[in-house]
């Protein structure tokens, strides 16, 4: 019984360090969908701090063609019917790739 009691907190960190945090599969989303990388990092966490958890699990589903850069992912963005989504993932990209936001 003891020895069980050890074992769970080893098993929550092990099945933790499996799961992807929110702003990582969004991160690795964008670099998909033709993000650059350094402006993927950029993005992910400012798109995170500004969605919803049902909006950016909406960006999730989307399996979108790998887009040639990010104007023709904001094109494949407003096929969701979400302002907001379209308005924030803009923004984030326009201040990541201008070098405003880091």
């Amino acid at each position: 019984m003891a020895e069980t009691r050890r074992l769970i907190p080893l098993l929550l960190v092990a099945a933790l360090a499996g799961c992807s945090s929110p702003e990582q599969k969004l991160r690795a989303g964008l670099v998909g969908a033709g993000v650059p990388q350094s402006i993927a990092n950029c993005m992910a966490p400012r798109m995170t701090d500004r969605l919803s958890f049902a909006q950016l699990r909406r960006l999730g589903e989307i399996k979108a063609r790998r887009a040639r850069g990010v104007g023709e992912l904001i094109r494949e963005l407003r096929a969701l019917n979400d302002p907001e989504i379209v308005d924030v993932t803009a923004t984030a990209a326009a201040l990541c790739a201008s070098g405003l936001a880091r």
